[in-house]
């Protein structure tokens, strides 16, 4: 889990977790579809995931990577960058992508997640 992340907290999460899981939107269904099972430079990803006081959508902790999908309503959104800060100085890098990318450009929210992988692991 998370750095810091206290078992209450993980508690309170998990259950919003497991419906997130389980109420995945288009775009999380295929980017999940591409990273699950170690698909994805044999990275182990883990999807919606208690982190903190926030679920992130995917997290590979090898990589200390959080990739989180976007739809308009985070627009510029301060709670998104307060969320990030948190994940970052638990030491992970956040990446970031629209659903619209997803949906017109999965090669290149592929290879990005790809680049960011490999260029964590081990560092």
């Amino acid at each position: 889990m998370g750095e810091g992340l206290g078992t209450s907290m993980r508690k309170r999460l998990t259950p919003v977790a497991r419906k997130l899981r389980r109420n995945k939107t288009d775009a999380e269904a295929i980017v999940w579809s591409h990273l699950r099972n170690r698909q994805l430079e044999n990275a182990k990803f883990r999807f919606q995931v208690p982190f903190d006081d926030y679920v992130a959508d995917f997290v590979c902790h090898a990589a200390s990577l959080i990739i989180e999908l976007d739809g308009s309503q985070h627009a510029d959104s301060v709670p998104d960058q307060d969320r990030d800060a948190v994940m970052e100085i638990a030491g992970y890098r956040v990446i970031r992508f629209w659903n619209s990318d997803v949906f017109n450009n999965l090669e290149g929210v592929l290879e990005e997640i790809r680049r960011a992988v490999c260029a964590n692991e081990g560092g």
